[in-house]
């Protein structure tokens, strides 16, 4: 059964979408990003994109809704990273987080805490920006789930 990946493209960074269209290119693997705005790819047959309507979690529902045992979810949204981990997927955090069974909780536990601090008036701040360590961890994660799955 041949394996896809998934991305939430609507918030994943250019550099991110790039490394994803080479390797979908390179190792001829199905690359479907879902948004809910146009997002334009790179003519190949191994590389589309899913417009869905707007509206909150109507992307994330659609990546849910399709993704199948075995696929790679590309998210940093740790909600759908949870539902798809719950349904056999696999997910990537643009900056090279691992998502799967044994982690996803304690993610969801964090996130839940730092969004229940910032309804509460605490200024957390937002992530770091995206590094170049952040890319090599991506790209290595990503590099061992194709050589995995091809």
């Amino acid at each position: 059964m041949t394996k896809n990946i998934w991305v939430d493209a609507d918030a994943c960074p250019v550099v991110i979408k790039d490394i994803l269209f080479r390797a979908a290119q390179r190792t001829q693997t199905a690359l479907i990003l879902v948004a809910n705005q146009y997002i334009k790819v790179p003519g190949s047959p191994f590389i589309q994109s899913i417009q869905v309507q707007k509206g909150f979690d109507v992307a994330d529902n659609e990546i849910v809704r399709r993704a199948q045992l075995g696929d790679l979810v590309i998210t940093s949204d740790i909600p759908l990273a949870d539902e798809v981990v719950k349904k056999g997927a696999n997910a990537l955090s643009p900056r090279g987080e691992w998502f799967n069974a044994d982690n996803i909780g304690a993610r969801l536990n964090i996130r839940d805490f730092m969004e229940t601090m910032r309804s509460s008036g605490v200024q957390t701040g937002g992530p770091p920006a995206l590094n170049a360590q952040d890319r090599k961890a991506f790209a290595a994660h990503l590099d061992r789930w194709l050589a995995k799955n091809k």
